[in-house]
Protein backbone atom coordinates (compact mmCIF):
# COMPACT_ATOMS: atom_id res chain seq x y z
CA UNK A 1 0.00 0.00 0.00
CA UNK A 2 2.96 2.56 0.67
CA UNK A 3 4.58 1.86 -2.85
CA UNK A 4 1.11 2.53 -4.41
CA UNK A 5 0.70 5.74 -2.30
CA UNK A 6 4.42 6.49 -2.98
CA UNK A 7 4.05 5.83 -6.72
CA UNK A 8 0.67 8.24 -7.31
CA UNK A 9 2.43 10.66 -5.12
CA UNK A 10 5.78 10.95 -7.53
CA UNK A 11 3.36 10.70 -10.85
CA UNK A 12 1.29 14.12 -9.11
CA UNK A 13 5.05 15.41 -8.60
CA UNK A 14 6.54 14.53 -12.33
CA UNK A 15 2.75 15.81 -13.71
CA UNK A 16 2.85 19.32 -11.30
CA UNK A 17 6.33 19.75 -12.33
CA UNK A 18 6.25 19.75 -16.23
CA UNK A 19 3.22 21.46 -16.11
CA UNK A 20 4.60 24.05 -14.71
CA UNK A 21 8.35 24.00 -16.07
CA UNK A 22 6.26 24.14 -19.44
CA UNK A 23 5.22 27.25 -18.33
CA UNK A 24 7.70 28.88 -17.25
CA UNK A 25 10.00 27.84 -19.97
CA UNK A 26 6.80 29.61 -22.35
CA UNK A 27 7.15 33.15 -20.70
CA UNK A 28 10.61 33.10 -20.96
CA UNK A 29 10.46 32.63 -24.65
CA UNK A 30 7.69 35.10 -24.83
CA UNK A 31 9.82 37.16 -22.54
CA UNK A 32 12.94 36.70 -24.85
CA UNK A 33 15.01 35.02 -22.28
CA UNK A 34 14.72 31.85 -24.46
CA UNK A 35 14.95 31.34 -28.02
CA UNK A 36 11.14 33.09 -29.43
CA UNK A 37 10.62 29.82 -31.33
CA UNK A 38 9.80 27.73 -28.27
CA UNK A 39 6.92 30.28 -27.47
CA UNK A 40 4.96 29.50 -30.61
CA UNK A 41 1.77 27.48 -29.65
CA UNK A 42 -0.22 24.81 -31.14
CA UNK A 43 -3.77 25.04 -32.39
CA UNK A 44 -4.86 24.70 -28.99
CA UNK A 45 -3.01 27.53 -27.92
CA UNK A 46 -0.64 24.77 -25.86
CA UNK A 47 3.26 25.86 -25.82
CA UNK A 48 3.71 21.76 -27.75
CA UNK A 49 7.58 22.89 -28.92
CA UNK A 50 8.33 23.66 -24.97
CA UNK A 51 6.50 20.38 -23.68
CA UNK A 52 7.88 18.00 -26.34
CA UNK A 53 11.14 19.30 -25.25
CA UNK A 54 10.75 19.42 -21.54
CA UNK A 55 9.29 16.01 -21.78
CA UNK A 56 12.48 14.58 -23.89
CA UNK A 57 14.73 16.38 -21.11
CA UNK A 58 13.04 14.91 -17.71
CA UNK A 59 12.54 11.01 -19.72
CA UNK A 60 16.56 11.68 -20.26
CA UNK A 61 17.10 12.89 -17.31
CA UNK A 62 15.25 10.02 -15.51
CA UNK A 63 17.08 7.42 -16.80
CA UNK A 64 20.44 8.77 -16.70
CA UNK A 65 20.44 10.31 -12.72
CA UNK A 66 19.42 8.55 -9.61
CA UNK A 67 15.78 9.36 -8.45
CA UNK A 68 17.47 10.36 -4.71
CA UNK A 69 19.47 12.85 -6.60
CA UNK A 70 16.92 14.18 -8.59
CA UNK A 71 14.48 14.82 -5.65
CA UNK A 72 17.21 16.67 -3.88
CA UNK A 73 17.83 18.96 -6.60
CA UNK A 74 13.98 19.19 -7.04
CA UNK A 75 13.59 19.76 -3.27
CA UNK A 76 16.59 22.57 -3.17
CA UNK A 77 15.53 23.74 -5.97
CA UNK A 78 11.71 24.92 -4.93
CA UNK A 79 12.55 25.40 -1.71
CA UNK A 80 15.17 28.40 -2.97
CA UNK A 81 11.87 29.52 -4.77
CA UNK A 82 9.37 29.65 -2.36
CA UNK A 83 12.47 31.54 -0.11
CA UNK A 84 12.69 34.22 -3.15
CA UNK A 85 8.67 34.60 -3.41
CA UNK A 86 8.35 34.99 0.56
CA UNK A 87 11.53 37.70 0.38
CA UNK A 88 9.62 39.25 -3.23
CA UNK A 89 6.66 39.55 -1.12
CA UNK A 90 8.29 41.49 2.32
CA UNK A 91 10.42 43.90 -0.74
CA UNK A 92 7.43 45.06 -3.28
CA UNK A 93 5.41 45.21 0.05
CA UNK A 94 7.28 47.64 1.18
CA UNK A 95 9.06 49.15 -1.98
CA UNK A 96 5.73 49.28 -4.23
CA UNK A 97 2.73 49.16 -2.04
CA UNK A 98 0.62 50.72 -4.35
CA UNK A 99 0.96 47.87 -6.99
CA UNK A 100 -2.01 46.80 -8.15
CA UNK A 101 -2.54 43.17 -6.79
CA UNK A 102 -4.96 40.16 -7.25
CA UNK A 103 -4.02 38.71 -4.04
CA UNK A 104 -3.13 40.03 -0.73
CA UNK A 105 -0.73 38.07 1.27
CA UNK A 106 -2.20 37.29 4.72
CA UNK A 107 -0.08 38.43 7.99
CA UNK A 108 2.78 39.91 6.20
CA UNK A 109 5.57 40.13 7.49
CA UNK A 110 5.29 37.20 10.32
CA UNK A 111 4.06 34.43 7.36
CA UNK A 112 6.83 35.56 4.74
CA UNK A 113 9.49 35.62 7.47
CA UNK A 114 8.41 32.01 8.97
CA UNK A 115 8.32 31.04 5.39
CA UNK A 116 12.18 31.66 4.66
CA UNK A 117 13.12 30.45 8.34
CA UNK A 118 11.01 27.09 7.51
CA UNK A 119 12.27 26.62 3.81
CA UNK A 120 16.26 27.55 4.65
CA UNK A 121 16.24 25.23 7.91
CA UNK A 122 15.04 22.65 5.15
CA UNK A 123 17.42 23.23 2.88
CA UNK A 124 20.16 23.21 5.42
CA UNK A 125 18.99 19.70 6.16
CA UNK A 126 19.89 18.59 2.39
CA UNK A 127 23.53 16.93 1.65
CA UNK A 128 26.53 19.36 1.35
CA UNK A 129 27.04 17.45 -2.50
CA UNK A 130 23.41 18.75 -3.64
CA UNK A 131 24.58 21.98 -1.91
CA UNK A 132 27.41 21.95 -4.23
CA UNK A 133 25.35 20.60 -7.46
CA UNK A 134 22.65 23.60 -6.59
CA UNK A 135 25.42 26.34 -6.69
CA UNK A 136 26.53 25.32 -9.87
CA UNK A 137 23.29 24.77 -11.51
CA UNK A 138 22.76 28.68 -10.14
CA UNK A 139 26.07 29.72 -11.61
CA UNK A 140 24.80 28.14 -14.82
CA UNK A 141 21.57 29.94 -15.10
CA UNK A 142 23.66 33.09 -13.78
CA UNK A 143 25.96 32.93 -16.61
CA UNK A 144 23.36 32.08 -19.50
CA UNK A 145 21.34 34.90 -18.31
CA UNK A 146 24.35 37.47 -18.75
CA UNK A 147 25.41 36.15 -21.53
CA UNK A 148 22.04 35.70 -23.47
CA UNK A 149 19.22 36.64 -21.61
CA UNK A 150 19.92 40.08 -20.47
CA UNK A 151 20.35 41.28 -23.99
CA UNK A 152 17.16 39.80 -25.38
CA UNK A 153 14.75 40.31 -22.52
CA UNK A 154 11.71 42.31 -23.25
CA UNK A 155 10.85 43.06 -19.55
CA UNK A 156 14.25 44.07 -19.13
CA UNK A 157 14.57 46.72 -21.96
CA UNK A 158 11.24 48.18 -20.50
CA UNK A 159 12.32 48.68 -17.02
Amino acid sequence: MISIGALAGLTTVVIVLVLGQTRVLFAMSRDGLMPRQLAKTGRHGTPVRITLITGAVVAITATVFPIGKLEEMVNIGTLFAFVLVSAGVLVLRRTRPDLPRGFRAPWVPVLPVLSIIACVWLMLNLTGLTWIRFLIWMAIGVAVYFLYGRRHSLVGRRS
